[in-house]
């Protein structure tokens, strides 16, 4: 009895010797899959972290873009404003000549302040009796001249300095977009253990150089806006009848002058005053005899002033012939009906000072094709992991451009680099536009 009793107590210690197998075997299984999870679980951490490290640095190339951009965009707008400022000093100079040799003609008495005053008001009589006080003037119109120098200072800035700083903003973009991801990847990644490539980058065919006449029509609209640079014209007429012969003439006071950008790209000012006296002979009958009051020209080197009726080297007086006469024999002058200064237009050209002028300066825009679409490039970077794995990850940014805030007159406005308005975003790669079709 106690043998059976002893062999009938071994079977339960063998079916538990059995259990611990099968657990083990499981235990294994597990150990298995968690190291596998595990494995799966970095990978998918480092693509996580890779890729809001190449977002960053995406939209950080990006913000580069759009800062150069808007360098642009403020230079061409200082442009703008140095030919404002040019104009102004073209049109001091202009003055300043006129001022000068009015103030000349007054001290000879050619013709006389009262002479003014009685033929076309105490207020014309004052505003030439007051030329007296620029005397010498002309002198700061000269070529040495302190706004010869100044304008001249202007030139230099705007080809110089501001045309040469956006040449470097343009050729040195990449490099600085470039530049400015691999540090912002070297933060995350100090080993750099990695391998960035920029791809569907559209910054060759973006920008375009263009030549300076081309903002002709904008700077001359920019200009109107300056009271101090409009046409200076305004004819005066003394109140009585001067000659039965022909009562409808009167002796006529001519105020002229204008500031223009001329067809090179160069700032031009004209002012002339002369007094007009009615005269008759039998010959011709009546006509005007020019007494030229002052007269300035500020123009380009090859500027020939044939835009308005002059000669070259007019007599200093009409002693020796008449007025007539000459005009007659020298000039196709209309000194019967005309409105010009023909007279004071020669003395402003025979005594025109040489400024150095050398046109609008070259700039920098966005292509036609360009106008659009936002400027746009997409990065892929592979990186190495503990795992001995190499991780791929895709991003995308572009610089576009938007206003702030609408337009007031509610048009359309093109990209542009003349309002600063470019801004940075992160954008979707093709790789990831390519994975989200759904479908043929």
């Amino acid at each position: 009895m106690l043998r059976a009793a002893h062999s009938v107590s071994r079977g339960p210690a063998r079916q538990h010797g059995q259990s611990m197998v099968l657990g083990l075997l499981l235990v294994g299984v597990a150990a298995l899959a968690m190291i596998r999870y595990f494995g799966v679980g970095q990978v998918l951490g480092a693509r996580a972290d890779q890729t809001h490290a190449l977002d960053a640095a995406a939209y950080s190339g990006a913000l580069v873009q759009a800062r150069a951009l808007n360098l642009l965009s403020f230079i061409n707008r200082a442009q703008v404003g140095h030919q404002v400022a040019m104009a102004h000093l073209t049109t001091l100079g202009s003055w300043a000549l006129f001022g000068g040799h009015e103030a000349r003609q007054l001290v000879q008495g050619n013709p006389p302040a009262y002479l003014i005053a009685m033929m076309f008001g105490a207020s014309h009589g004052a505003a030439y009796a007051s030329a007296d006080r620029a005397a010498g003037r002309e002198t700061a119109a000269a070529g040495f001249g302190a706004l010869a120098q100044a304008y001249a200072g202007h030139d230099r800035l705007v080809h110089d300095t501001l045309f040469k700083a956006q040449q470097d903003i343009v050729t040195n973009l990449r490099r600085s977009r470039d530049e400015a991801m691999t540090l912002v990847l070297n933060r995350s990644y100090p080993d750099e253990n990695y391998s960035l490539k920029v791809s569907d980058d559209g910054l060759d065919d973006y920008l375009a150089q263009h030549g300076g006449l081309s903002l002709s029509g904008f700077i001359t609209d920019v200009v109107a806006r300056f009271v101090f640079l409009a046409p200076r014209n305004e004819t005066m007429r003394n109140a009585w009848m001067v000659n039965p012969r022909c009562p409808h003439m009167r002796h006529e006071l001519r105020r002229r002058g204008d500031t223009r950008l001329e067809s090179d790209g160069r700032w031009s000012s004209t002012d002339t005053q002369s007094y007009h006296a009615l005269r008759s002979n039998k010959w011709i009958g009546c006509y005007y005899r020019e007494y030229a009051m002052g007269w300035g020209w500020i123009a380009g080197q090859h500027a020939t002033g044939n835009d308005m009726p002059h000669v070259q080297n007019p007599p200093d007086n009409f002693a020796a012939q008449d007025f007539w006469r000459w005009v007659h024999a020298h000039t196709d002058w209309d000194i019967f009906s005309g409105s010009a200064n023909p007279l004071a237009n020669s003395r402003a050209v025979s005594q025109r000072p040489l400024w150095s002028m050398r046109g609008l300066p070259r700039y920098f825009d966005v292509r036609q094709s360009g106008q659009a679409k936002p400027l746009y490039f997409s990065a892929h970077l592979v990186r190495a992991i503990a795992s001995g794995e190499r991780v791929h990850t895709n991003s995308a940014a572009e610089t576009y451009f938007q206003r702030p805030q609408a337009r007031a007159d509610r048009r359309l406005e093109r990209q542009n680099l003349f309002n600063p308005y470019w801004q940075a975003r992160l954008a979707i790669s093709p790789a990831l536009r390519h994975s989200m079709k759904v479908g043929p």
